[in-house]
C-alpha cells in the first residue's frame, strides 16, 4: 500500500487582511462581552495585525468561542474513584493519516488510533469513525484540516472528547455532549486544527447494546 501523499500544513500559509480582520472582529466580540480586558485587546489585537501565517492566528482565538460554541473546558478527574483500565487502549497505531485531495477517504471499522492522528481534506471528504476503534494510549490528538472540504468525526459514546479547532471562512463545529460524570478511565480524544472555507464536524455515535456489551467483555 502506498504512502498517502505529502501535504502541506495548513496553518503554514499565508493570511490575508481579510483574514486579520475577521480575527480582530472576533477579538473585539470578546471583550464587548466581559471574555479579555482592554489591555489583553490591545496585546492580541497587535498579534492579530502582525500575523503572517495562520499558526500565528490560532492561539489568539483558541481560548474564546466561535461560531457561536462555547470555550471547551478540561474535563475533571473522579474526585474519589481509582483510575480503571480501558478495553478500549492498548495495541500499536495502524494508521496514522487520512488524506483525501479532490476525493474520499474513510477510517473506519476495528482499527488503533496512534498517539498522534492528521486528517487533511482538500476539495475532498474524510470520515473518520471510531466507533469500533482502539487507542494506542489513552489521550488521543486528532488533528483536522479541511481546505475547501468536508471531515467528519464519528465518536462513540464511551469515550471523552474536547474540540478546540478554528474555522476562517469554514466551520468548525461540535455536536458532541459530554455527560456530567464520565467513566474513570475513558480514553480521551483531542480534536484541534483548521476549517478554511470548509468544515469540521464531530459527531456523538451511538453503539447498539449487543455490541457495546462485546466492547465490555
Amino acid at each position: 500500500m502506498s504512502e498517502p501523499p505529502a501535504v502541506p500544513d495548513p496553518r503554514e500559509m499565508r493570511v490575508s487582511n481579510d483574514d486579520r480582520e475577521r480575527i480582530a472582529r472576533v477579538l473585539h466580540d470578546a471583550m464587548a462581552e466581559g471574555r479579555l480586558t482592554v489591555g489583553e485587546l490591545e496585546e492580541r489585537l497587535d498579534k492579530v495585525y502582525a500575523a503572517k501565517i495562520f499558526r500565528d492566528l490560532e492561539p489568539l482565538v483558541r481560548d474564546l468561542p466561535v461560531s457561536g460554541q462555547s470555550p471547551q473546558l478540561p474535563v475533571p478527574a473522579a474526585a474519589a474513584s481509582p483510575p480503571v483500565a480501558s478495553n478500549r487502549v492498548g495495541g500499536c497505531g495502524t494508521s496514522s493519516a487520512a488524506v483525501a485531495i479532490m476525493s474520499g477517504t474513510v477510517r473506519k471499522g476495528a482499527w488503533t488510533v496512534p498517539p498522534t492522528f492528521t486528517s487533511f481534506a482538500l476539495m475532498g471528504g474524510v470520515q473518520i469513525d471510531l466507533t469500533d476503534a482502539r487507542f494506542e494510549d489513552a489521550e488521543t490528538t486528532i488533528q483536522a484540516f479541511a481546505l475547501m472540504g468536508g471531515i467528519e468525526i464519528f465518536v462513540p459514546e464511551d469515550v471523552v472528547v474536547q474540540v478546540n479547532g478554528v474555522g476562517f471562512m469554514g466551520a468548525f463545529e461540535n455536536s458532541v455532549q459530554e455527560p456530567g460524570q464520565p467513566r474513570p478511565g475513558a480514553p480521551l480524544v483531542k480534536i484541534n486544527g483548521l476549517a478554511f472555507w470548509g468544515g469540521v464536524e464531530v459527531k456523538r455515535k451511538k453503539r447498539d447494546k449487543k455490541d457495546q456489551r462485546q466492547l465490555e467483555e
